[in-house]
């Protein structure tokens, strides 16, 4: 397939400054920027901002001005309200543009950024929901213990400076779950994007730049993980860090977090299972799980159900859809409605997933689908792998331990209800879990014995209102909801006598 150029689509769309929103000015960068190549093409399209240890410590330091000294943590809910639905309103009426910055961050087909998680929708509905939530945090009136002892009530304050850092794979919608609880909890905001996705999370920063916030209130820096997200973990003055993530990184931050008693959330990844019971929906199981992991971002996807548990049965059924799923993946220019798998965001990941397939053949798992070979159809360039499917899996091998991130399914037989739990429990992850069937009693039994933070019953989905969050190696604490707001927000108890 020959080669096409990304460089067209780039008057399409409105891009940011490549510049650094710092205590409400734009600035540049003191490093080398960082060259945004596109993965599809490999053409260099856009030069992040480089930012240095020195940019962490102004954005932090005007963020903890704002915080302690300004009037965004004292400011009535009400008007606090208003600034986040003006930027659910903004994000809303730049949607086609921002549509065309995911595509030109990471890739997205065009035909994927229309569904409710990976447009706009999603994450003006997040602000949108958090404008809500700012007059229902309510704290509790205690009764007296014994006679003449004080009143005793809680208040919810905001935690102070929050650092939050977040990936390349879905760069608006998971910033939104990081920033609209941020700010609707009162407190102030120094995020730091994906270099390798840049384009929508400045976006996004000029959006709510533009919604006129008192100055410092949101800072945005870019630039190399370990310049600038070292800086902004190690900086004293910042109070919490909300980061999404691999699990290495997690652990790096958790570690320094720890180490000064700062509080952190951690979204780390899952290897998570579906399981296929053989009164299940075979067709519905295998467009979820095949869906995610060959389509749209090609398994890119932290919820990716990449484990499929079968009841033996129809053990063969599910990998023969499978494979037919696999053989429908189409590959090209992003913009195409008719392409509709992305490639790997880089040459090094590319690599890195192809590393597990050779190592899962080599550990005795026998290829379905697909391989360690570049799909037939893709262009000539970018970073293509081929769906694939193993079967012949063991639960203990790396490839069924190891999050892949990438077009990559285990299909792993079982032949009774507790087994199929235990092997779908045996992996340090605990993101996220699937169960197919069409009896209520099993869906109920089986749901709750996973050990995981999200479980799907016939379906997988995520919401603005529902908590998402993982157990396990999978991370600490929960965004979106009541839960998500809470992460930004401390509890004090007050006693009057």
């Amino acid at each position: 397939m020959a080669t096409f150029s990304i460089q067209s689509q780039l008057d399409s769309a409105t891009l940011p400054p490549a510049k650094m929103l710092i205590d409400g000015q734009w600035i540049e960068g003191a490093l080398e920027p960082v060259r945004h190549v596109h993965p599809t093409t490999d053409e260099a399209i856009f030069d992040v901002p480089g930012g240095d240890a020195q940019a962490v410590g102004a954005a932090v330091g005007a963020a903890r001005r704002a915080f302690d000294d300004g009037p965004w943590a004292r400011m009535p809910g009400r008007e606090r309200a208003r600034y986040l639905r003006r930027i659910a309103d903004a994000i809303r009426e730049d949607a086609d543009n921002l549509a065309a910055l995911l595509s030109l961050d990471n890739a997205t087909p065009a035909a994927f950024v229309g569904y409710y998680q990976m447009g706009a929708e999603y994450p003006a509905d997040l602000f949108d929901s958090y404008a809500g939530w700012i007059d229902k945090i309510t704290g509790e009136t205690y009764p007296q213990w014994e006679a003449d002892q004080p009143f005793v009530f809680t208040t919810h304050e905001p935690v102070g400076v929050v650092g939050l850092i977040t990936p390349w794979n879905a760069p608006l919608g998971l910033m939104s779950q990081k920033v609209a609880p941020a700010l609707a909890a009162g407190c102030t905001v120094v995020a730091k994007p994906s270099e390798m996705a840049p384009l929508t999370s400045l976006r996004l920063g000029e959006l709510i730049a533009e919604a006129d916030l008192p100055p410092g209130v949101f800072n945005l820096i870019t630039g190399a993980g370990t310049d600038v997200g070292t800086a902004l973990v190690s900086d004293r003055r910042v109070d919490k860090v909300s980061f999404t993530g691999s699990r290495a990184v997690g652990g790096q931050i958790a570690s320094s977090m720890g180490a000064r008693i700062g509080r952190v959330s951690l979204e780390l990844g899952g290897k998570s299972p579906a399981l296929v019971f053989a009164d299940g929906d075979i067709g519905l199981a295998v467009a979820m799980a095949a869906g995610n992991a060959f389509l749209g971002l090609s398994g890119q996807v932290c919820v990716c159900q990449s484990r499929i548990l079968v009841e033996r049965p129809i053990y063969d059924d599910v990998v023969g859809q499978l494979v037919g799923f696999a053989a429908a993946a189409s590959y090209g220019d992003p913009f195409d409605p008719t392409v509709t798998a992305a490639p790997m965001i880089s040459v090094a990941h590319m690599n890195r997933v192809n590393g597990h397939i050779s190592r899962a053949v080599k550990d005795g798992a026998a290829v379905a689908a697909g391989g360690a070979k570049r799909p037939a159809g893709a262009p000539d360039s970018g970073n293509f792998v081929s769906p694939t499917v193993l079967v012949d899996v063991d639960n203990s091998m790396a490839v069924a331990q190891e999050e892949i991130f990438g077009p990559v399914l285990c299909v792993i037989p079982f032949d009774s209800e507790d087994e199929g739990i235990r092997i779908a429990n045996d992996t340090e992850y605990g993101l996220g879990a699937a169960v197919y069937t069409k009896d209520v009693s099993r869906a109920v039994r089986v749901g709750a014995a996973l050990r995981a933070g999200n479980v799907g019953i016939n379906t997988w989905t995520l919401q603005p209102h529902a908590p998402f969050g993982g157990v396990k190696q999978s991370g600490l604490g929960a965004e979106n909801g009541r839960a998500g707001i809470m992460e930004y927000l401390d509890t004090k108890t007050t006693f009057i006598r």
